[in-house]
C-alpha cells in the first residue's frame, strides 16, 4: 500500500504519469469494490473481498452496494477488530491512496 508520503514521493520520480482526467471523469462516481479491491482487502484486513467485510460488519447490507449509513462508531469498532487500522477514516484513506497509486501505475 502505499501511504501519502510515499504516493507523493512516487508520483514526483514518475516519468510518465496519465492525465488526471483520464484516471476518473469529474462526475464518475468509483464503485467501492473498486477502490476497496480484492488486493487492498486481503493485505489489510481479516477478510478476502470487500463485500464479504461488508456482509459480517454492524450494517445490515449483504454487499458493498447495499452498504448504506453504518451507525456512529460501529464501523470504527469493527474497523479496529478487523484490520490493521485504528478506525474508519484510518482504511478509507489509505483505500483511496491505494485506488490512486493503482490507477496511476505506481503500485
Amino acid at each position: 500500500m502505499a501511504d501519502d508520503t510515499n504516493l507523493r514521493k512516487a508520483a514526483e520520480t514518475a516519468d510518465d504519469l496519465p492525465d488526471p482526467h483520464s484516471v476518473v471523469g469529474k462526475h464518475e462516481e468509483v464503485p467501492l469494490t473498486e477502490v476497496f479491491d480484492g488486493a487492498f482487502v486481503r493485505e489489510h484486513t481479516e477478510f478476502d473481498t470487500f463485500d464479504e467485510m461488508v456482509a459480517f460488519s454492524p450494517s445490515e447490507a449483504a454487499t458493498a452496494d447495499e452498504l448504506g449509513t453504518v451507525g456512529d462508531g460501529e464501523w470504527d469498532a469493527f474497523v479496529a477488530e478487523t484490520t490493521v487500522f485504528e478506525d474508519e477514516e484510518a482504511f478509507v484513506f489509505a483505500a483511496r491512496d491505494h485506488w490512486v497509486a493503482v490507477r496511476l501505475g505506481l503500485e
